[in-house]
């Protein structure tokens, strides 16, 4: 099933109205209708924001992953595509249901990771394995080199954007996961 016939399937079996999600997630009715008719693709703060007043984590919206291998090969990695998103992730744990989540995550120079600051439930750890990238932590900034890592809540509004001139790939964990 689409993106957009998910977000309708589960509104309904909520008995939730295009207009009451909408203002629940502060986003336009017509935006929730587009979404749904697969004509908008959302933004990763509006499908996040969908989620959240949905009561879902985000990986509802894609697809189930069953397996649970204990390795997981570099070939079969499992990569979550956001729309109109800048990032690439690829999980490195099994599947987006367990208790934590492992993502290697690339960013290619001068994107962000999301148009505004986001934060969620849980805690994050990242650790830059190649590139440079700036974290926006509530009225914080933090600057991560190759072989750097952070740590932090995620409750606090965050976002992170490559400042350097290569393509920025880092591993991070997060606790719950938060797609």
């Amino acid at each position: 099933m689409q993106l957009g016939g998910k977000i309708r399937q589960l509104r309904k079996q909520q008995k939730i109205s295009i207009e009451q999600l909408a203002k629940t997630c502060n986003l336009s009715t017509g935006l929730i209708s587009q979404m749904e008719r697969g004509i908008n693709i959302p933004s990763v703060i509006s499908l996040w924001k969908v989620a959240k007043a949905l009561n879902v984590p985000m990986n509802y919206f894609f697809d189930d992953y069953k397996d649970d291998l204990p390795i997981i090969r570099k070939s079969e990695r499992k990569k979550i595509i956001i729309p109109n998103s800048n990032v690439t992730y690829e999980l490195l744990s099994p599947n987006l249901n367990k208790k934590m989540e492992l993502l290697l995550i690339k960013l290619e120079p001068g994107k962000c990771s999301s148009d505004d600051l986001i934060s969620h439930e849980g805690e994050e750890c990242g650790y830059m394995i190649q590139g440079t990238i700036k974290i926006k932590y509530g009225n914080k900034e933090y600057i991560l080199n190759e072989g750097d890592s952070i740590y932090y809540d995620s409750t606090v509004a965050h976002r992170f954007v490559n400042i350097g001139e290569v393509e920025a790939i880092s591993i991070w964990t997060m606790t719950p996961p938060s797609f």
